[in-house]
C-alpha cells in the first residue's frame, strides 16, 4: 500500500507509470479507477488526479465509454527532459544496470564564471565533484558538479558523493534543489573526454549545462553532464497548445 503524504497524487502517478513501463496492464488498457484505488490503497479521487496528470503528459489517453489506454508512442520517452531525475534512474529506464564512480572530489576556489553563476566571490571555496555513470562497467554519462562549500554545513563522506547530487545537497547541505535552468550544448570530444568516455576524439557530444536553484530561487549548484549518444537517447514529445 502506498504511504500517505502531501505528494500522494505524485506517488500514485509515478507508481502507475512504473506499472505501465513494466507492462503490467493487459492489452494496454488501464484498470478502472475503483480497481486501481483498491489495489493501491488510495481514493478514487487520487487515482483520477494521477491519471489526469498522465493524460496531460500523453502517457495515457481516454476513449469515451471504453476506458483509459496506454499511449505506446509515449513509452519511447525514457526520461522527461522537464523533470529532475537521477542518472541511475535514467540508465535503468534505458534497460541498463547502472553503477557510479567518483573520478575526483576537490575543494577549490571559485573561478570568475562560477562565482558569477552561483552568486559567490572568487575567493569562496567550492566542492568540485566529477562522477562517471556506467552501464555494466561501460562509461555512459560524465558529470561535473560544483557546490558552494559553505552549503555543506554537515560535511560529507565519499558515500554521500555517490548519491544523486540533489540528495547529497539535501542530506549534507540541508538545501532543496527545486529546479534547473538548463542549456543543451553540443561539444567536440577532447582527448581527455575520449579517454574517460571511451569514444573517439573530435566527435560531437551532447551536454547539459545547468544551474540549479532552491525554493528561494537562489543558485546552489552548477552542473555539466555529457552523454554518450550510442547508449543514451534523449527524446521528448512536442505538441501544439
Amino acid at each position: 500500500m502506498l504511504q500517505r503524504s502531501p505528494s500522494l497524487t505524485a506517488q500514485t502517478r509515478n507508481h502507475i507509470k512504473q506499472l505501465i513501463v513494466d507492462e503490467e496492464f493487459v492489452n494496454g488498457r488501464i484498470p478502472s479507477e475503483t480497481t486501481l484505488a483498491n489495489n493501491l490503497g488510495v481514493s478514487r479521487t487520487t487515482i483520477r488526479d494521477a491519471l489526469g496528470r498522465l493524460e496531460q503528459e500523453h502517457i495515457v489517453y481516454r476513449k469515451q465509454g471504453a476506458g483509459t489506454f496506454i499511449n505506446k508512442a509515449s513509452l519511447q520517452i525514457k526520461s522527461k527532459l522537464d523533470e529532475i531525475w537521477s542518472y541511475e534512474e535514467m540508465l535503468r529506464a534505458h534497460g541498463y544496470t547502472p553503477s557510479v564512480k567518483i573520478l575526483s572530489a576537490d575543494i577549490e576556489k571559485a573561478d570568475e564564471e562560477t562565482a558569477v553563476s552561483l552568486n559567490l566571490t572568487p575567493d569562496d571555496d567550492v566542492l568540485v565533484v566529477k562522477k562517471l555513470f556506467l552501464e555494466n562497467n561501460e562509461p555512459a554519462i560524465l558529470t561535473h558538479n560544483i557546490i558552494p562549500a559553505k552549503l555543506l554545513v554537515d560535511g560529507y563522506t565519499d558515500a554521500d558523493l555517490l548519491l544523486p547530487i540533489y540528495e547529497c545537497l539535501r542530506k549534507n547541505g540541508r538545501s532543496h534543489l527545486s529546479y534547473y535552468v538548463s542549456e543543451i550544448i553540443p561539444v567536440i570530444v577532447s582527448d581527455e573526454l575520449s579517454d574517460i568516455l571511451q569514444i573517439p576524439a573530435q566527435t560531437p557530444l551532447i551536454t547539459f549545462s545547468e544551474i540549479g536553484y532552491n525554493d528561494q530561487n537562489q543558485p546552489i549548484l552548477k552542473s555539466k553532464s555529457g552523454f554518450r549518444d550510442d547508449l543514451i537517447r534523449l527524446r521528448l514529445i512536442r505538441r501544439r497548445q
